[in-house]
């Protein structure tokens, strides 16, 4: 549904995209994550047509997207990361004027914008003045005008910064049904949990270009995560090829009770294996695994980081 081939930007002597590159099939959910200045924003504004790129292609749905902007931009729904609604318009007129820009008229109109109150929970205000709502309260208002007329491609950007649980928790559930029904959804945010509960795809940018791309479970393999004990009072010490991977907070290494142990470790299971077989009886256990946050350090802290391949 989109595929976005070595986009270059630049704006004076920086490079906002430097090679961006990404694919998204037909219901993905696809987690753009990145520091700030990373070119995230100025990608989508690439494939929005807010932006036109120096060199490289855009396809949506087929379409040349960057010498058809217009019929391209009929198939996406946008919400940019600051809101971008008319303050003195309604709810339900700004759900009128998006709706008539993607073709909906009369009945058809109404019925979508009925449906979406009642799926973002704005029913009870769809007929106020967006200036006067609360915060999460716009973010789904800008999240529905970019929801209506079921655009194959959704283009979200930050769709839930400063929001409440409940307006999260609603505008998550809108975009699992989107893809369940077969559209292509560009999610970027830096809260790293969603992504998880979006059972999301990965694509880490950096400098301008997509530096990792596959599946939460791809991207984390042999990563290191985390075994974490504490010893009880007459635990034989901690072996010695686990001290240099420990830290402890307060707690004694060598053994007796105290603080937590937490070990380095890519095989916790082993790991916490061979301590049991060397007589440590620790009084608490937990394994931590690899997740989302470790990944992004990691690949942060990579000074130029491969990218890697995605499954097919």
């Amino acid at each position: 549904m989109l595929s976005a081939r070595a986009l270059v930007k630049h704006y004076g002597g920086t490079a906002a995209l430097d090679g961006f590159s990404l694919d998204l099939a037909p219901g993905e959910i696809a987690g753009l994550i990145g520091h700030n200045g990373a070119g995230k924003s100025t990608f989508v504004e690439a494939v929005t047509g807010l932006t036109l790129p120096d060199s490289g292609t855009v396809a949506v749905g087929g379409l040349d997207a960057l010498r058809a902007p217009r019929r391209a931009r009929r198939l996406i729904g946008a919400a940019p990361q600051e809101i971008a609604l008319y303050p003195s318009a309604t709810a339900r007129e700004q759900l009128r004027l998006f709706g008539a820009l993607v073709g909906l008229r009369g009945a058809v109109l109404s019925k979508q914008i009925t449906a979406l109150g009642e799926e973002l929970l704005l029913t009870e205000v769809l007929d106020r003045q967006t200036g006067l709502l609360s915060g999460g309260q716009r973010r789904r208002v800008q999240a529905a005008t970019a929801l209506i007329g079921d655009p194959p491609l959704l283009l979200l950007d930050e769709p839930t910064a400063g929001a409440d649980p409940e307006t999260r928790a609603a505008l998550l559930d809108a975009v699992r049904t989107r893809a369940a029904r077969g559209a292509a959804v560009l999610y970027t945010t830096h809260y790293l949990p969603e992504l998880t509960d979006l059972d999301a795809t990965l694509a880490v940018a950096r400098a301008g270009r997509i530096i990792a791309r596959g599946s939460r479970a791809e991207l984390t393999r042999g990563l290191p995560g985390e075994l974490r004990l504490r010893l009880g009072a007459d635990s034989a010490p901690l072996p010695e090829r686990f001290r240099a991977r420990a830290a402890g907070s307060g707690g004694e290494i060598a053994g007796g009770s105290g603080g937590e142990i937490r070990i380095s470790s890519t095989d916790a299971p082993a790991d916490l294996a061979a301590v049991l077989a060397a007589g440590c009886t620790p009084s608490t256990v937990d394994i931590r695994r690899p997740d989302l946050d470790d990944l992004y350090r990691s690949l942060a802290a990579t000074p130029s980081a491969p990218e890697a391949s995605r499954a097919a």
